[in-house]
């Protein structure tokens, strides 16, 4: 039976017949479409408190250190306390969390976290209560680094995967870039030496927003059916995705459930039992170690300290670092853009190549005379290499650590990956400025330079394919390719004797 007409459409000279049923079908993606993107924007909240929060401190620590009457450790500390213990231990529980009370459960967590963190860092008296107020802020950041990206991964259809998944990484950056320029800003509008405390305090107003998105959002679909919750769960994908599309999604999940089921129990004892899953948590907690042994977060963290020990002013410093936010935002976009059409693995191998070079070149540069155009040059050099981190690197492995592991241990096993990803970050920005004093500038560039090598040979060796092949699909194949593995081994065992 045809479809009714409804009428004649003219578009670039020709005409084309509308039918009810390809209007229905388009006002239904249309919906489809801005029922996602209200998604992503309310999740991604938490990346961008992810981002406000660890950038805040550049721009606030050059005031801090002077009303606080912090020596070098206790000037360490504060900086390091946010990344160890506080996300590494937020990663640990998150991870737990988005298992037992749900990825949604978890982001509302987050998001109550992020607001007590962000006043207490505010109101801060003492060092100490400002190390404590950070290990609390950096709670809820560890938990939203691994629930974010993994809630976004539940929700999105396969074709729309890499793009919804990396818009985290877009909005971590974005945060980072408002924490420059709100502290370029608030230096040139408030001449008081107290201005840092509202600096940190700005980050309450995304982490209410936060909480109010976060309680008229649903449950992942994939978290419902390992809970049994099988009608709410296709529910919660027809409202994401097309009749068809959610149909196929939904019988992916429910046999991926069974199997999931089967082996779920205790993650360690998952772990322990099947070899496919912990190479698996190997390649993520690979993963996590070298996109932090870039050295990205030396420059998050101390690029208006270096830029000011080059030679300018402090505000020239915080204005000046605004470029290099900005270089992260606009090669973000550019990363997501590139995923549509470049896979995975090649994006992560064209990043580090990028940035063995970009940081040598940054290494040179530190040995010219001081003036104001090195400390100019010292920028550009600092803004390529967060060109290739951020477009090729940190766009695919907080994509890559959403898709790997299986559903079993996905909560789990992401928690442990950002646990050592956190665990980095917190060594590299403690020691960087211990480093940087003893072998200088070019010393401690040369050896990242040295690092981001041997991190090149791991993508190439170990990082698997991800692109274009929903999260069953590449569950199965790593157990399909596991139960291939065991019986090869098992022939060849058997022939030799």
């Amino acid at each position: 039976m045809r479809r009714p007409i409804l009428g004649p459409v003219h578009l670039n000279g020709e005409v084309h017949h509308v039918t009810s049923a390809s209007l229905g079908s388009q006002r239904a993606g249309g919906a489809h479409r801005g029922y996602l993107v209200k998604l992503t924007i309310i999740s991604t909240l938490g990346g961008l408190l992810f981002g406000y929060d660890t950038g805040v401190i550049s721009g606030a620590l050059l005031y801090m250190k002077d009303a606080l009457q912090m020596n070098s450790v206790e000037e360490a500390l504060v900086v390091s306390a946010l990344l160890f213990p506080g996300a590494a231990g937020g990663a640990l529980i998150g991870g737990r969390l988005a298992d037992r009370i749900g990825r949604r459960g978890t982001l509302i967590a987050c998001a109550i976290t992020f607001f007590i963190g962000a006043i207490g860092c505010a109101l801060a008296p003492t060092v100490a209560v400002m190390i404590i107020a950070r290990i609390v802020l950096g709670l809820g950041v560890g938990a939203a680094a691994v629930t974010c990206p993994l809630y976004l991964a539940e929700m999105a259809p396969t074709h729309l995967r890499g793009r919804m998944v990396t818009i985290n990484e877009l909005m971590i950056v974005t945060g980072q870039m408002l924490a420059f320029a709100i502290n370029a800003a608030l230096d040139a509008l408030i001449h008081d030496p107290s201005v840092w405390r509202v600096m940190l305090g700005v980050a309450t107003i995304p982490a209410l927003a936060l909480l109010i998105g976060m309680l008229v959002l649903p449950e992942s679909p994939r978290f419902l059916a390992i809970k049994g919750r099988f009608d709410r769960a296709r529910e919660i994908l027809e409202l994401s995705r097309t009749g068809s599309e959610a149909k196929h999604d939904y019988d992916e999940i429910v046999t991926s459930t069974k199997n999931a089921s089967q082996e779920r129990g205790q993650a360690w004892r998952d772990l322990k039992a099947n070899r496919w899953m912990r190479r698996l948590l190997y390649v993520g907690c690979g993963l996590a170690i070298v996109q932090q042994a870039t050295g990205i977060n030396t420059v998050n963290y101390y690029a208006p300290t270096i830029l000011e020990s080059s030679g300018l002013g402090v505000s020239a410093s915080l204005v000046a670092t605004i470029g290099v936010g900005a270089t992260s935002v606009v090669t973000t976009i550019l990363g997501i853009w590139l995923l549509g059409f470049v896979g995975r693995k090649k994006m992560l191998i064209i990043g580090f190549s990028g940035v063995v070079a970009a940081q040598a070149l940054l290494a040179i540069t530190f040995t010219l005379p001081q003036s104001d155009a090195t400390s100019y040059l010292i920028l550009a050099c600092m803004m390529l290499f967060v060109a290739f981190v951020q477009c090729f690197i940190g766009t695919c492995v907080w994509l890559l650590l959403s898709e790997i592991f299986p559903l079993a241990i996905r909560g789990f096993a992401m928690g442990i990956a950002v646990f050592v990803l956190w665990t980095v970050n917190a060594a590299i920005s403690f020691l960087f400025p211990i480093v940087n004093e003893a072998l200088g500038s070019t010393g401690t560039f040369a050896l990242f330079v040295l690092i981001n090598l041997i991190s090149l040979v791991f993508v190439a060796r170990t990082v698997p394919e991800t692109k274009g092949r929903s999260l069953e699909e590449i569950e199965n194949d790593f157990r399909t390719q596991a139960i291939s593995t065991i019986q090869v081994n098992a022939a060849l065992a058997k022939s030799r004797r």
